[in-house]
């Protein structure tokens, strides 16, 4: 495992639930990383195919029985892939033919009847050799998000061995899950992927206060959209013309004392890289280890369910 991974962050902007195009530009954008001398790429929540920033600017998606958020969660359902559908493989292979790690954010679609209807908030991880690793679903979807996404389970709340190193990852709001975060701590997490749809403010305290609690680097990963990519059933409420940005990026790459190392960039299609000295954890271990030094595993115990629900 080498000491020094070069580590990347997708910012840009989905084909907006188009599974097929969007696709595409993913593996375009993975080719351009590992050009850049990246070993481990990540992309936004749900990049695959965007995230449901409607739930937040439309003034009648959630209207009962509405029929164009029907169409709308129609059209994200037929656009998103399922674990080892078609799509994931194309992932799979581009990660073994360039030798990269890849955590990609998705709307998954169960592959078979047990489920049918409802998409989960997952993140995968590919490690470099091709093979999915680990599979994360969110474990609880955040207000109007329960519109869309069924909640998650366990089996994936975990850091996984990869040829980068010990790499994590937690969806949006489960950054402020203190059982989650520390699940996490106690895999040994090296490198923590924080998918979020844009990384706002306050996200950016919790990215940062993440690095520091876990002594891990984090990449906190968001993604671009612009408002003329949401449907057009949708009445977008207010004054948000269609070359405002909805989702405006904010993606960072963080160190082990919660510095920044690199961004954070708004309103900008970039790839963020950053240079992770993994020996840093150990020497920010030295004040601070939540699962070691400064734990009492005499006074507090955590149980976790790793049951997979479906």
């Amino acid at each position: 495992m080498a000491q020094i991974v070069t580590a990347a962050i997708i910012q840009s902007e989905p084909v907006y639930y188009n599974l097929p195009e969007t696709l595409t530009k993913s593996l375009d954008l993975l080719h351009s990383a590992a050009h850049k001398g990246a070993k481990l790429i990540t992309f936004g929540e749900t990049w695959l195919p965007g995230y449901p920033v409607w739930l937040d600017i439309c003034s009648d998606m959630g209207l009962w029985n509405h029929e164009p958020t029907k169409q709308v969660f129609q059209q994200l359902y037929e656009n998103s892939p399922t674990l080892h559908g078609a799509e994931m493989q194309q992932l799979q292979a581009a990660a073994k033919q360039l030798g990269v790690v890849v955590v990609m954010g998705i709307n998954e679609r169960i592959a078979n009847r047990a489920g049918y209807g409802t998409l989960y908030n997952t993140l995968v991880t590919i490690d470099a050799n091709g093979e999915i690793v680990n599979h994360h679903r969110k474990l609880v979807p955040t207000f109007t998000e329960r519109m869309v996404w069924g909640m998650g389970d366990g089996a994936g709340l975990q850091a996984v061995e990869t040829a980068v190193g010990r790499v994590g990852g937690l969806v949006c709001w489960e950054h402020w899950m203190p059982l989650a975060r520390h699940t996490l701590h106690q895999s040994a997490e090296q490198i923590h992927i924080a998918a979020w749809p844009t990384v706002k403010d306050m996200l950016q305290i919790a990215s940062r206060h993440y690095a520091h609690e876990g002594r891990t680097f984090v990449l906190a990963a968001g993604s671009l959209l612009r408002a003329k990519a949401i449907p057009a059933q949708l009445s977008i409420a207010g004054t948000i013309l269609p070359e405002d940005f909805v989702q405006r990026g904010g993606s960072a790459i963080i160190a082990p004392n919660g510095d920044y190392l690199a961004g954070p960039v708004f309103n900008e299609d970039v790839i963020l890289t950053a240079d992770l000295d993994l020996g840093m954890i150990i020497r920010e271990n030295m004040a601070l280890d939540v699962t070691g030094h400064y734990a009492r595993p005499d006074v507090f115990s955590l149980h976790i369910n790793r049951e997979r629900k479906i």
